[in-house]
Formats: C-alpha cells, structure tokens, sequence
C-alpha cells in the first residue's frame, strides 16, 4: 500500500486547512484592516473582537496541544531567546500602515486575489519582491543592522523570549508559569469579547473568531503532529503570509528544481479556497485599479507590508495569531506596532496627510 512521505502529509494538510481558511475568511469577511477601519470610522468593534477571539482559541487550542505532549511549541522561530523589539516596532507600524494603502493584509490579499481582484495580483507580486528583498536582498543589509538592537534574553539566564518562560524566571515552576500566561493573555482577550452584547449577538463574528482561530492552531498540529519525523523533522510552523509569498513567487519561478513546503502549500491554499468559495457563491468577479493614483497607493502599501513583515518577522496572521498562540513577547509587541499603524494610516487618509494623521492618532485615538 502507497505511504505518503511526512513532507508530503505537511505540504497538503496545510494546503487543504489553507483552503478553508481563504473560505472563511471571504466568507465572513475576516479583515484586520477592516476591524481597525469599523472601530475608526464606525464604532464598531465586533471585527476587532472577532480578531481577539481568533487570538484567544488560538492560543488555548496551542498552548493545550504543548502541555498535552503532542508538540514542543518551543521549537517554534517565534521563541528564540533573541528578542527583536526594535523590527517588531518598527516593522509592525510599516505593515500596519501599508495594509491601508493596499487594502488589507496578506491574508486578505490572497482572499481578495482568490476572487478575482486584479489589484490583489500587483500587491502579492511587490509584497513578495520587497519581502524577498528585506530577507536575503538589497534591504537585508540594514535589516541585519537592527538586529543589533535585539536583547539577548539567552545572556540573562532566560531560556526564550515566551512569556511563560519570563514568568518562569521570576520564580514560578514551568507548569505554573505556562498556566499564568494562558490566563493572563488568552484570559483578558476573552473576557474583552465576550463582555460585549453585540458581539455576542452577531453569529458571523463569533464564528469568524471560533473557526479562524482553530485553524491556526490546526497548523500547528500539522506540521508539530502529522509532521513530526525523528530523521527527517519538519520545521514547526502554522500560517504567516508575508515570508512565505515572497517563498511563493521563488517556488513558481523555480518549479522543476523547487520543494513545496508549508509556507508555499499554505499560500497558494488560501487563494483556491477563496476562488472556490467565490465561484460557488456568485462573488467572484474582476475588479482593477480605478486610476493611477490607485496603482501608487497600492504599489507603496504593498511594498511597506513587504518590508514590514520581514522587519517584525511576521504579519497580521503571523505575529498576530500564529505568533500569539506561542505567547511570544516579540508578537504582543509587534501586534500593538501592527494596530497602531493600522490607525495612523486610516487617520491619514481621513486628514489628507501622514502627520494630521500621526497627530489624530493621539487626540483622537
């Protein structure tokens, strides 16, 4: 009988939960852009809370897989003892920021991609170049010069840079110290959803929230679980978008001579799921850039977004939910850097300048 080689089990699982993922999220319209835009402009918070949510289920569904002995989420990139405050900060404010100019994140790229948005194609191929270019090019030289400014938390005494493992260093048992952080992060996120009655009241909030959030931790267990090999380990991962598009585009450029892994597989799954999800559901049509001023606006966000994610090591899925779950400092740091720029750039558009929007930013919030 045919067995299915481990790396192969990882690239289709994470393609296959990839898929579901692009569904979800253009079917209940999942957009941390648009989570920050409904709080600025409307009010309305239910988004946002749905994104907390998805943080909270994820962490929960994570963290409960590692103290079940299923995977060691301290294998994870996310919790080295290197802390990078300096990338997290300033990247996480270019993302944010050029997510507004570009009209959403990479995940909601690749969904508005998946549903024929021609505008989406230009923003994945200049967010893949520019991330490419931050990661091995031209912009990795000053990317390594703030790497310098990273706190060595290793000269410490400190195993990692995991909020656990802080705590664990002020005295607390490893046990004790994993459970506090749970509580403490997953804990507060949770009260702050579901404290309020019209998120509570809206089904496609809670549902966006409950599913997006198991699938971060559904990537865990792929590659942590399915893909787990003594001879042949597969680096544990879940979903992020920016790196891996920039692998994407390398990948399709160098097919013959190229492996599939779960960044790529997860890519390219987001965009089948929401092209699928599109053509059954009567979504799918062909939307291009309405001026030049357009294609500029969207040309810089999607190259800020590319630099951005590299510099903060992940996005509004990879910092944001995937690197969250793990309970890394460097993800809370960049997921606060990653909303606030989000806000400036709204303020921006909304003043007509980028310091009328800096500056509402602080008077108005």
């Amino acid at each position: 009988m045919f067995e299915m080689e481990v790396a192969t089990k990882v690239t289709l699982g994470a393609f296959l939960l990839g898929g579901l993922l692009g569904a979800l999220a253009l079917k209940t319209n999942f957009c941390t852009m648009g989570a920050l835009s409904d709080i600025v402009f409307m009010e309305d918070w239910r988004r946002f809370r749905a994104w907390m949510l998805a943080v909270a289920i994820a962490i929960l569904g994570t963290q409960g897989m590692h103290m079940a002995g299923l995977l060691d989420i301290g294998k994870a990139g996310f919790l080295t003892p290197s802390l990078g405050w300096a990338g997290a900060i300033l990247g996480g404010l270019l993302f944010g920021y050029g997510m507004t100019m570009a009209g959403g994140c990479g995940n909601k790229t690749l969904v508005r991609l998946g549903a024929g948005n021609l505008k989406s194609l230009v923003v994945f191929l200049v967010l893949g170049f520019f991330g490419y270019m931050t990661m091995r090019g031209l912009i990795a030289v000053p990317r390594i010069w703030l790497e310098k400014t990273n706190l060595d938390f290793k000269a410490m005494g400190i195993g990692s840079q995991g909020i656990p493992a802080l705590l664990g260093s002020m005295g607390l048992d490893a046990t004790t110290a994993r459970l506090a952080a749970i509580v403490l992060v997953a804990g507060s996120l949770l009260v702050f959803c579901l404290k309020s009655k019209a998120f509570l009241t809206s089904p496609v909030h809670l549902f966006s929230g409950l599913a997006i959030g198991l699938v971060i931790a559904g990537g865990w267990a792929i590659s942590g679980i399915v893909g787990f090999d003594e001879f042949e380990p597969v680096p544990l991962t879940s979903y992020t978008f920016v790196g891996p598009t920039s692998d994407t585009m390398q990948y399709l450029m160098t097919f013959t001579g190229a492996k599939m892994n779960f960044g790529v597989a997860a890519v390219l799954g987001v965009v089948v799921g929401s092209f699928l999800a599109a053509i059954l559901t009567g979504e799918f049509h062909i939307e291009a850039f309405s001026d030049a001023s357009d294609m500029k606006r969207h040309l810089l966000g999607a190259a800020m977004m590319g630099i951005g994610g590299v510099l903060a090591m992940g996005c509004t899925f990879g910092q944001g939910l995937t690197g969250m779950s793990t309970l890394a400092l460097s993800s809370v740091i960049a997921l606060i850097s990653i909303c606030i720029g989000g806000v400036w750039g709204l303020r921006s558009m909304e003043e007509g300048s980028v310091m009328a929007g800096l500056k509402a930013v602080f008077v108005r919030g």
